[in-house]
């Protein structure tokens, strides 16, 4: 199972960005350095929702957006370790919409914003042959994976 290590300060840093676009969702980047059962996040990239619809419901993020951000990273030692986005006024666990338009191997978190206050959040990952998200452990980062 895959550990979601968060340096100091991301946690609270996605649950501002989800305060300042409620009641619509936020998205963003995990991005960090990965080894086979740990994905150490040592920053975000906000990104821009770009749902056609209802974004209090739904996010997308373009893939030219996704693109910017990896040719970004070249010549670098870190990666796109998965997204993270709100969910206004309902739990922090991902929508069956969210299901369907995930990727394995990438971290998701989900921060839950009720009433425009920012609440619990979960990490997930996709089951790749069963195509269901399980729960993963979130955790502070240690010292050692806090800068790059």
């Amino acid at each position: 199972m895959t550990v979601a290590n968060l340096a100091p300060g991301l946690v609270e840093a996605i649950a501002r960005h989800g305060e300042e676009t409620y009641p619509d969702e936020c998205c963003g980047f995990l991005v960090g350095t990965a080894s086979d059962e740990e994905r150490h996040v040592t920053r975000i990239e906000r990104a821009t929702n770009e749902y056609a619809g209802e974004r209090r419901r739904r996010f997308v993020i373009r893939a030219e957006e996704l693109q910017r951000i990896e040719e970004g990273l070249e010549g670098t030692s870190l990666f796109v370790l998965g997204f993270y986005h709100s969910h206004p006024d309902h739990p922090a666990r991902p929508s069956a919409f969210d299901q369907d338009h995930a990727w394995p191997w990438y971290v998701y978190l989900v921060q839950n914003v009720e009433r425009g206050r920012a609440g619990e959040i979960g990490a997930f990952e996709l089951e790749a042959e069963a195509r269901e998200f399980r729960a993963i452990p979130l955790r502070p980062a240690s010292p050692l994976h806090a800068t790059v």
